[in-house]
């Protein structure tokens, strides 16, 4: 899913006002056509993972399994995640091992030689709960490889969102389905969870978008554009497309989105050969 990935958000949740919202939802064929730059953009991450023929991989927030068709290709033996059933009945016709699970609540021991995520983390707001589930399915010695949106990631449309949604009276923030942190907060957490963290970065990528950003707002603002009544919807919408249109698209109609990636590399030491290094030098 992804900018698509995992679904986070419950189906229903409450704004301050108390109305109900609806939360995201996900077009497979819809996000292929208008969206798969997300899963083209992934492939430094399948580097920096150096998948290898026979290991087993978790791909969390699989979507509709573009990516992991490619980590297959590469002769692993991979799973496929997804909070949205539309995304996994999509991989699965793939040929794909695919499953419908929440991210937050990852229930595999002991299972992977690694885990990789590409632009679905930050759809999973309890972040620590992933954590703890990717370490519990990881074997020891076994990495955690993921980009995911970061600090400032899409900045500018969050902010016309924000403006579109507050200047008719419904508060944004219980209803953002997205955490951008940054290279310090998620190195904490990763440490705090017991892994050792090989790298981390934060790399601005604007990306120019295949459509008009009202396809891009369509796809991924659904948890904000929910909050809005369905006659005032395209409205909004507009709205928001002229407030960025000034920052975001060039004179010739192509627009480009803000994001900023937080791409990283981390390990779940194997104590055992720890603790028999340490036996050896001394």
């Amino acid at each position: 899913m992804s900018d698509g990935a995992d679904i986070t958000q419950p189906t229903h949740s409450q704004t301050r006002q108390g109305q109900a919202i609806r939360g995201q939802t996900w077009d497979p064929d819809r996000y292929a056509r208008s969206a798969r730059f997300v899963a083209d953009l992934g492939m430094p991450v399948v580097e920096l993972l150096n998948p290898q023929p026979g290991e087993r991989i978790l791909d969390l927030g699989c979507g509709e399994g573009a990516r992991t068709e490619k980590r297959a290709a590469f002769g692993c033996l991979v799973v496929g995640v997804d909070g949205s059933a539309e995304q996994i009945e999509a991989a699965r016709k793939r040929g794909l091992d695919a499953h419908v699970v929440d991210g937050q609540a990852l229930s595999y021991d002991n299972e992977f030689d690694a885990v990789f995520s590409n632009a679905a983390l930050h759809w999973m707001k309890h972040s620590d709960a992933v954590l703890a589930g990717v370490w519990q399915a990881l074997k020891p010695g076994g990495r955690f490889v993921a980009e995911c949106g970061g600090a400032g990631n899409i900045a500018t449309i969050v902010a016309a969102v924000y403006q579109a949604l507050q200047s008719r009276g419904i508060d944004p923030e219980p209803i953002n389905p997205w955490y951008f942190p940054t290279p310090e907060i998620y190195t904490q957490q990763l440490q705090a969870h017991g892994y050792t963290v090989t790298s981390m970065e934060l790399i601005p990528r604007p990306t120019r978008l295949p459509g008009d950003i009202r396809d891009w707002l369509e796809i991924f603002t659904g948890t904000f554009l929910n909050a809005v009544p369905d006659a005032d919807r395209s409205a909004v919408m507009n709205e928001i497309r002229n407030v960025l249109q000034p920052d975001l698209c060039d004179a010739e109609g192509q627009w480009t989105a803000d994001y900023v990636r937080l791409r990283f590399a981390a390990t779940k030491p194997d104590q055992a050969k720890l603790s028999q290094t340490q036996e050896d030098k001394t």
